[in-house]
């Protein structure tokens, strides 16, 4: 038995006619036959009507609306689409399909999702379907400190197979470099130390993040260093880490005039590789005496003196007569 609805025009006007109809067979012949014409029935009564016909074997499982509980599921969606972006970048391949490859996966999503404690990110998986989603067991936060010695123990080769996931024999020859420092609220972490503050926290350890990048900003190796590390310490682990691990021949290094000193560019020449820094008051100040010490100029040179701009302009026909026409901008 079922529900058939039919529907003709007249005048224009569309009509429906439902018809409660049963099957039958005649020999080998399949018939219809109308058990009864429901033309009176409202529209919601015939839905009713068709929607009991389908579940006619299972009535008894039928429940009104107002007998059904919502709960709410697990969240999928963040996980999801997270995991998808870290499949594309090569971050599932680079951590591995092992458990703790597996938990590191999660330790970086969790942070994406929220930015919170080993705990928090526990928590976090138990809402979100982070199990589920990226085959792992049940853990705690001890595991996931524990993942961090194993991410600690494998960082060269993460940070090398992402370097050739993203590169791959186009390999960048210009690479970027600098420092910065994040504060501590507790005073046992190994590597903290009182120095140089950049966030201005008085009396808080800190521990120090040295940073290089590719030409388009791309982060390729981060290390974290004791607190009271000054910048120009910081500089040869780069170094190695472009020569040693990324194994790149042609290099140049850019980095500011706090960190590559003499020292810095000596060990950047010492790789044959090139570098672009900055150079200080003193030394501009030094380079127009040397280079320009038959120019009669003057300069006010007080703690507060600073250059603004620099520049220089060459007149072809004046360069022959032996002359320069010098642009200083000082501010004070």
């Amino acid at each position: 038995m079922f529900l058939q609805t039919t529907s003709s025009t007249q005048n224009g006007k569309q009509y429906l006619c439902h018809r409660l109809v049963e099957s039958y067979r005649e020999g080998k012949t399949v018939k219809h036959r109308t058990i009864a014409t429901l033309s009176k029935c409202s529209l919601a009564e015939i839905e009713a009507i068709r929607f009991a016909l389908k579940h006619k074997n299972n009535l008894a499982s039928l429940a009104a609306v107002d007998d059904i509980n919502a709960t709410i599921g697990m969240r999928i969606g963040a996980v999801l689409v997270l995991s998808h972006i870290a499949e594309r970048i090569g971050l599932h391949k680079a951590l591995g399909n092992s458990r703790d490859g597996r938990l590191a996966l999660w330790q970086v999503l969790a942070r994406l999702i929220d930015q919170g404690s080993r705990l928090s990110a526990v928590r976090l998986a138990q809402s979100h379907s982070a199990c589920d989603l990226l085959g792992l067991d049940s853990f705690n936060e001890d595991n996931l400190y524990e993942n961090l010695a194993w991410l600690s123990e494998h960082q060269h080769e993460i940070e090398l197979k992402l370097f050739k996931s993203r590169y791959n024999n186009a390999q960048p020859q210009l690479f970027l470099y600098d420092v910065t420092s994040s504060y501590l609220e507790g005073t046992q972490n190994v590597l903290g130390a009182f120095g140089y503050n950049r966030d201005k926290k008085k009396g808080k350890m800190q521990l120090v993040v040295g940073l290089l990048t590719a030409p388009d900003g791309i982060p390729v190796a981060v290390r974290v260093f004791e607190g009271n590390t000054n910048d120009t310490k910081t500089v040869e682990e780069q170094i190695n880490i472009v020569a040693n691990i990324f194994k790149i021949k042609e290099v140049t290094f850019v980095g500011d005039k706090g960190m590559l000193k003499k020292v810095q560019i000596n060990q950047i020449k010492n790789n044959a590789f090139h570098y672009i820094t900055s150079i200080t008051k003193a030394e501009i100040t030094t380079l127009i005496k040397k280079r320009f010490s038959n120019l009669n100029y003057s300069m006010k040179l007080s703690t507060r003196f600073f250059m603004t701009a620099f520049v220089i302009f060459f007149d072809a026909i004046l360069c022959v007569q032996s002359k320069l026409k010098i642009l200083v901008k000082i501010k004070f």
